[in-house]
């Protein structure tokens, strides 16, 4: 009998947001908007050349996220969504025995992704719906190899000012490779969320992760990427799996980078319509940590599941975290007011 590793026996699986014919999805963080006008048509133009390989190196997208953030494209690496990106850098940096420290709960993929290179996951209990850096950064041993900062926390949408990005920065030791994944940068109060590549990309242990599923509305695509020092970007490229990000999204994602403005003002009607359905769940007795993100955060607890399968009768799907929260997409505004009703009936 084939001897499967024993390590992936109690490995959970990613579960995704559900999609169902005629429900408003509101699980998986998606824009709501569809393609960029420029992606659209770019699209048409090379559907018929999709039976060849794509560039696995990815020139053109990895020069264009270069030249977008004043980098040398030597410290770009890309992936097929940020999630492999973390997974490149777990390969890159992660062995057996060595561990990567997360708050928890934040983005599902860290423990599986971890457990698949072979580390073992360090979760950090979040303190009031954020991550406690605190505690992370006392989290830290001499097998510690890697440290995620999900920066606004997904699910919980909550995020990191600068001062304390800083201060834990400084904590983590330089053999420590701290990443940044900004997955959701793009909906977050500049003010009030510090850019970390502006912050701490000069730093030769900081790595930073994008991602073009959120606001450039290309999650169908697959395609992300993180920006870190030269030597970290080589390694990270090593373990890639080869042709992962198709030719579609390579150039996709160069499209959608030229259309900066376009970008910023869908993003800026998603939070516009976050601090409508925070400020509405609110006024209905609903406990709603302040969103940096495309998404809202209940903490449910025990009533999460049943809460979610409400929601579900009444055709809206939003993604339950049994017995501790239930996270909301951002819609259009119908599909919002869709969700609120449904709250509202909650709460009777």
């Amino acid at each position: 009998m084939v001897r499967v590793r024993s390590s992936l026996e109690e490995l959970p699986a990613y579960v995704p947001g559900r999609k169902l014919p005629g429900a408003a999805a509101l699980a998986s963080n998606e824009s709501p908007y569809g393609l960029l006008p420029g992606v659209a048509g770019r699209l048409a133009e090379l559907a018929g050349g999709v039976s060849r390989y794509p560039d696995m190196g990815a020139g053109s997208l990895v020069r264009a996220i270069a030249g977008h953030h004043g980098v040398d494209p030597e410290r770009i690496a890309v992936g097929a969504g940020s999630s492999e990106v973390c997974g490149q850098l777990l390969h890159a940096v992660v062995g057996p025995g060595d561990e990567a420290v997360f708050g928890w709960r934040s983005f599902e993929a860290y423990p599986i992704l971890t457990a698949v290179a072979g580390g073992t996951a360090v979760k950090v209990p979040l303190r009031d719906h954020g991550l406690d850096l605190d505690a992370m950064a006392a989290a830290i041993t001499d097998r510690t190899r890697l440290v995620f900062v999900c920066n606004p926390n997904n699910p919980t949408s909550t995020a990191v000012g600068e001062r304390a990005l800083l201060d834990f920065a400084d904590r983590v030791p330089e053999n420590v490779l701290l990443v940044v994944d900004e997955a959701y940068r793009e909906y977050a109060d500049p003010a009030l969320v510090p850019d970390a590549l502006g912050l701490l990309g000069d730093r030769p242990n900081v790595v930073v992760l994008r991602t073009f599923s959120k606001a450039y509305g290309l999650a169908g695509l697959r395609v992300g990427y993180c920006v870190a020092q030269a030597e970290i970007a080589a390694a990270v490229r090593k373990t890639q799996v080869p042709f992962s990000v198709s030719a579609l999204a390579q150039e996709a994602a160069v499209v959608a980078l030229g259309e900066r403005a376009e970008v910023a003002r869908r993003a800026a009607l998603t939070v516009a319509e976050r601090e409508r359905v925070t400020a509405t769940l609110r006024e209905l007795g609903f406990e709603v940590p302040g969103s940096q993100a495309n998404f809202v955060w209940l903490p449910l607890g025990d009533d999460s599941a049943p809460f979610a399968r409400h929601c579900l009768d009444g055709k809206v799907v939003v993604r339950p975290f049994p017995r501790e929260g239930v996270r909301v997409t951002i819609g259009l505004p119908e599909e919002n007011d869709a969700f609120l009703a449904l709250a509202a009936a909650w709460r009777g």
